[in-house]
């Protein structure tokens, strides 16, 4: 009658059954219920494990927080930068304006024909979301072909090798779609303006033929 005990109703409904064996019967039931130490010490062993990786992936991620706020090359200077506002800006039909850092001195690319640029592009705050000086090496545009973003296209065409310009690009002639955020690179918004500095070191097959018959 003892396996009568298990339940409360099987207690009040046999009276064969004392409370005193019930309630010895229903304290080894819940005894064997409850959750072993072993268990409790590999749920223990787990939370602690899954906090030392969490703390190791953040510890991790933090360099790359910090990548934006490093200072990074750049084709105007802090000096350089200063001396902008007494520069007057250059604004063609389109509405790009563009202030010449340094002159070129050789030939301006005709349409059509690539050449080799650096650039840093930056948000109007000044914040870099690209930059070939980043990368390590220049970059191969193909001007008036619609490779690059419109302003970016124009202001190169009238540029001379050798020459760093600062090119103040309106939203139309930028990013229609903007750029998402990435690690260490601000988010570009659609249709907002951008600010390109740009050095056209060379035109391939024009100055190199030049530079050989000097």
């Amino acid at each position: 009658m003892v396996a009568g005990c298990l339940t409360h109703q099987a207690f009040v409904s046999t009276s064969t059954c004392s409370k005193a064996a019930y309630r010895r019967r229903l304290a080894v039931v819940r005894a064997a219920a409850e959750p072993q130490p072993a268990a409790t010490s590999r749920r223990d062993a787990l939370r602690q494990a899954v906090g030392v990786a969490a703390v190791a992936l953040l510890s991790r991620a933090a360099p790359a927080a910090a990548i934006d706020d490093e200072e990074q090359a750049a084709l105007c200077d802090a000096s350089c930068a200063s001396d902008l506002a007494g520069k007057e800006r250059v604004t063609t039909a389109s509405g790009l304006q563009y202030i010449d850092l340094v002159e070129g001195k050789g030939l301006s690319p005709p349409k059509g024909y690539q050449v080799t640029v650096d650039y840093v592009a930056m948000t109007p705050e000044g914040r870099i979301f690209d930059s070939s000086l980043a990368k390590g090496y220049p970059y191969q545009i193909r001007v008036g072909a619609g490779q690059v973003v419109p302003g970016l296209d124009e202001g190169l065409l009238t540029m001379a090798t050798g020459g760093v310009r600062r090119l103040y690009i309106p939203g139309d002639l930028a990013f229609p779609k903007g750029l998402p955020a990435a690690a260490g690179r601000p988010r570009v918004a659609p249709a907002s303006p951008v600010v390109f500095d740009v050095k056209l070191l060379r035109i391939p097959g024009v100055t190199d033929d030049d530079e050989d018959e000097a």
